[in-house]
């Protein structure tokens, strides 16, 4: 078999398997207003992850202190998901691991390291999948500006599921990428349920449908199609380049509601949002299915912030975000509000060096909020 025909071989497999990933799309949705029992699982991650998912953990067993003693509310650590233990299992997620998990209804995560050249898929990409979290939700919010953003991602999909599955011919490396109209459909549907659920008139798909014909075509035509569903929300489009423009545009940028796009462009355009806001540490991420959902901080494991001895200055603000959202998710509104409020008009700072408050300091100013 010539190279050619192995690349065409490891393409056919490819897209069986996207055919397969189609079929099980379908998943009924979790009600958890009429869960007796709710499962948070506890995953520190890497680097700093454990340092803040401690502050994070202070809290939630301050806001749920009753359901926890009821056992309404069950915190349950899951163990294992730390770079060392993934390169000696040779697993973005180790089989034990992923088995626990699929135990909880939802995660708050620490935020996990990713090997460097390729050798090992995301944890992350790893977990949307095995969870179906379609949506990547992260909201923006500088009250001052007027700016409410609330940005859909679509999380399974695009050059993501298939990063690391490309193929090499001499001379020459080929990345793919996928969209489906199932997987289409329902983050557009999401994004469009957001805004009607809370009074938002406006959706912007983000795409580079202009030279993507194909899958950033599909995917603008199918939302224009969910959007018929929502007449009373206006719909327009934007090619992702301008769209990072427009963010930083102070004339136009308030302007924007709910922003629904690709994976790839999510992953990047929700950055800089979170800069705009006061940088990514300050910024919560929500990743939701049907069934699971997941939690975490929108930035990394930080492990230069361990090599320099700076630790204890990590900043919780991003996790605690996430921790309202994944609130809010389990029907704990009045929690979820507490935090927020908190997380509003806490003023202690933590600035990431030795200039400003610890983590911890920044918690227990914090909680007396609460």
């Amino acid at each position: 078999m010539t190279e050619l025909e192995r690349a065409c071989e490891s393409f056919r497999i490819l897209m069986e398997e996207q055919q397969a990933r189609i079929a099980k799309m379908q998943a009924e949705k979790v009600d958890f207003s009429k869960k007796d029992t709710v499962t948070i699982g506890l995953v520190d991650g890497d680097g700093i992850g454990p340092l803040i998912m401690n502050q994070a953990v202070k809290v939630l067993e301050t806001l749920l202190a009753d359901e926890i003693a009821a056992g309404k509310i069950i915190l349950k650590r899951i163990e294992g998901l730390t770079i060392e233990n993934r390169l000696a299992k040779n697993q973005p997620v180790p089989t034990e691991v992923l088995a626990e998990i699929k135990t909880c209804d939802v995660l708050l995560k620490g935020p996990t390291t990713t090997p460097m050249g390729g050798k090992m898929e995301s944890a992350n990409v790893t977990l949307r999948r095995e969870l179906d979290l379609y949506a990547n939700v992260r909201p923006v919010s500088i009250p001052g500006e007027g700016i409410d953003w609330m940005f859909y991602r679509e999380n399974t999909e695009g050059e993501y599921v298939l990063g690391s599955r490309g193929v090499e011919l001499p001379g020459m490396a080929v990345d793919f990428k996928v969209t489906t109209d199932a997987g289409t459909r329902r983050i557009a549907r999401a994004a469009f349920d957001y805004a009607r659920q809370n009074g938002k008139n406006r959706v912007s798909i983000v795409t580079k449908a202009n030279i993507m014909k194909k899958t950033d075509g599909k995917f603008t035509a199918i939302c224009h199609e969910v959007a018929a569903e929502y007449p009373e929300i206006s719909v327009d489009d934007w090619y992702i380049d301008i769209m990072t423009a427009n963010l930083v545009n102070p004339a136009i940028r308030n302007q924007f509601q709910v922003m629904v796009m690709p994976n790839l462009y999510g992953d990047i355009i929700t950055d800089e949002a979170a800069q705009i806001q006061g940088g990514v540490g300050t910024a919560g991420s929500a990743n939701i299915g049907d069934r699971y959902a997941m939690f975490e901080a929108i930035h990394g494991s930080a492990p230069r912030m361990l090599e320099e001895g700076l630790g204890d200055y990590a900043n919780p603000s991003s996790i605690l975000k996430a921790e309202a959202m994944l609130l809010r998710h389990i029907c704990r509104g009045a929690a979820a509000e507490k935090l927020e409020n908190a997380l509003e008009n806490c003023k202690t700072v933590v600035t990431g060096d030795r200039s400003g408050a610890t983590g911890a300091q920044f918690t227990e100013d914090l909680m007396m909020l609460l």
